[in-house]
Formats: C-alpha cells, structure tokens, sequence
C-alpha cells in the first residue's frame, strides 16, 4: 500500500510476504550496502539480509515500510515488530518499559547517496503514526553508542537514552567476528494520553 511520494521516492506499507515480491531484490542490496558501511561495517550474505526481511514479515503485528524509486529501486527501509517477539531485546528490557505494551523498531536504513533528503525522519515518523496506539505506549530501539547521525535524529524526535546497552556480535567487511555496543533509546508514543 503506497502511504505518500515526495520528491520522486514512494514510501510503501508492506503487509504480507507475497507484496513484497517486487522489492525483495532491492531490500537485500540496500541492506547489504548500507550495513557495510559506518557505523556498523557488518557483512551480510544475500540469504541473511533476506532471512531479516522473512522473519519480520512473519512476525504478527510487524510494520514494513520501503522507500521505493522508480518501481522497484529500494533507497531506504524502516521496519519494526512488537517488542514481546524480540527475545533478545526484551530481556535486557524487562522492569525498564511495559514489555507487553512497547514496540520495537527493528530496522531502519538508507542508501547513502540518499541520506540527507529526509527519508530517514519520514520512516520514522510513519512507523510512530502507524504504531496502533490500542496496544502500545511505547517505543524503544538501539542505536549506534557512538553519537551519530543516527543519535542525533532521534534525540530531535523526542527518544531519550535509557542509559542501557547491548553487546552485538556481527560478522565485518573483513571477515572478523566482533561485538558493536548499541544504546537503547526510548520514547512514550503518546505523552497526552498518559497525562489524562
């Protein structure tokens, strides 16, 4: 389902697997790229980048949305899924964020020749819309511990640091196993409500 295009990229909502047929090409090369560049500098095979895109479609209750150009080109991702599903986040998570009522956003990413325009806030800006607000009050995901670009965008957009960290083993461009240190960062989805 197309949600908007703006300056010649579709931002797409992918519901089910078979929707994401035209695109499944373009998320693996876009995750590959962007992944192996900085901050993370992490190797991925076709099949895994593509192992990443299956199980999020699976997961019930995902949100999948592209940045499409042209019709099939993808410069940008942003996916999220509840945060129960997530075993390896949700433990580290437990007495910090009401588990069964937070989301989680798992993946976001663009093609760096496209960085700067935007797409990135868009992503999330959308994934936070479409957040059904019946079920969860908050919203948590894991950054680079470097402060970044990445950092920096959500820092503006209202997440806070929890002060918490997680060790990520991945495998790098050259071959090497070695651990990422990631911060969670969390943001109350709607602040209103909770003050009623």
């Amino acid at each position: 389902m197309e949600l908007l295009e703006r300056d010649g990229i579709r931002l797409i909502k992918v519901e089910r697997p078979e929707e994401v047929i035209p695109f499944r090409a373009g998320f693996v090369g876009a995750y590959q790229t962007i992944f192996r560049g900085p901050p993370y500098h992490e190797m991925f095979s076709p099949s895994e980048a593509e192992g990443v895109l299956t199980r999020i479609l699976q997961t019930p209750g995902h949100l999948t949305l592209l940045a499409v150009r042209g019709r099939t080109k993808v410069v940008g991702f942003g996916c999220g899924v509840p945060l129960a599903s997530r075993p390896d986040v949700y433990r580290d998570m437990h007495g910090l964020l009401p588990l069964q009522h937070t989301f989680y956003l798992a993946e976001l990413g663009i093609l760096p020749r496209f960085r700067g325009r935007g797409i990135g806030r868009l992503l999330v800006e959308k994934r936070l819309e479409l957040v059904d607000p019946q079920v969860f009050t908050h919203v948590v995901l894991r950054t680079s511990a470097r402060n970044d670009l990445a950092y920096q965008l959500y820092e503006k957009m209202e997440f806070e640091d929890m002060g918490v960290y997680q060790e990520v083993a991945s495998r790098r461009v050259n071959g090497s196993v070695r651990t990422d240190r990631r911060l969670f960062l969390s943001r109350v989805l709607h602040p209103a409500a909770q003050e009623e």
